[in-house]
């Protein structure tokens, strides 16, 4: 069991990161807002309890590496870096605005504290992969981890990069998987059945871990588990609610890509604030 007080300053931090993402796309008129708020549980638990990192030091060696596929979320991610050290929360206010280091898809020359650019689906997973191998090649101990989108497991070259690091038994690779059941155009069941993604990592000969994406416990035990498993890379399947924390967004993909009026926004942070 883990400490009590742990998990609700974790839920806390959560709850903070979304009321950070309504206000930054409401500021920014434009965004992704489903993905973003249903991700806050994973992005509080990364960021303050499971990576290895030091926001003072960015680039520090032995860092773990966190890659982002679905960059369309950059704001949960910009959230958590702020609330936990890397820029001043301030400058959340300037996301998507001209001359600003947060871009709606995240880059890496913008903001050095990223491991790489993302926005066209599918590639960051690759980006994941080859980080894993360079890191086993240079006997680096560090883990790398990549957040992926359901809807993104459309494109053809993710499973490429899927079979490849079976292949090298990336033990130190580990994958989140954002199971939200939505994307852009509608509810990935109608678009693009997937199921049973289980299987078809067990098929690809991945160690796989099935979660409720908004238990905290769950989250933290899955990333210690994973970190235990050897000679295969381990998916973290993390069943979420798309708009978690706001009723009138949750579970609605018309809200993937839409953000809220100032009075949507207000009604939104009403009730996360409760």
């Amino acid at each position: 069991m883990k400490n009590q007080q742990t998990i609700k300053e974790l839920e806390k931090i959560a709850n903070q990161l979304r009321q950070d993402i309504i206000k930054m796309l409401t500021e920014a008129g434009s965004g992704h807002s489903a993905g973003s708020l249903g991700l806050a549980d994973i992005f509080s638990a990364l960021y303050f309890q499971i990576l290895n990192h030091n926001p003072k030091k960015p680039k520090w060696e032995k860092r773990d590496r966190l890659c982002l596929s679905n960059g369309h979320i950059a704001p949960v991610r910009y959230a958590a870096m702020a609330r936990s050290g890397y820029f001043p929360v301030s400058e959340l206010k300037k996301l998507r605005k001209l001359g600003s280091a947060l871009q709606g898809h995240p880059s890496y020359l913008d903001m050095p504290a990223l491991e790489h650019s993302s926005g066209p689906l599918g590639q960051g997973v690759s980006v994941a992969v080859g980080m894993a191998l360079a890191a086993k090649l240079n006997q680096q101990e560090h883990y790398v981890y990549c957040i992926t989108s359901d809807g993104e497991h459309d494109e053809g070259q993710l499973w490429e990069a899927v079979m490849a690091a079976a292949k090298y038994k990336l033990d130190n690779l580990i994958f989140i998987m954002d199971r939200n059941n939505i994307q852009i155009d509608g509810y990935t069941n109608q678009i693009m059945p997937l199921e049973s993604l289980k299987a078809k990592y067990d098929a690809f000969n991945w160690h796989v871990i099935e979660i409720d994406g908004h238990n905290m416990e769950q989250i933290i035990d899955a990333c210690e588990i994973a970190k235990t498993i050897k000679e295969k890379p381990t998916m973290i399947i993390a069943k979420t609610i798309p708009g978690k924390g706001v009723s009138f967004m949750e579970n609605q993909w018309q809200w993937h890509g839409k953000v809220p009026s100032k009075q949507e926004a207000q009604k939104a942070l009403a009730e996360l604030n409760k």
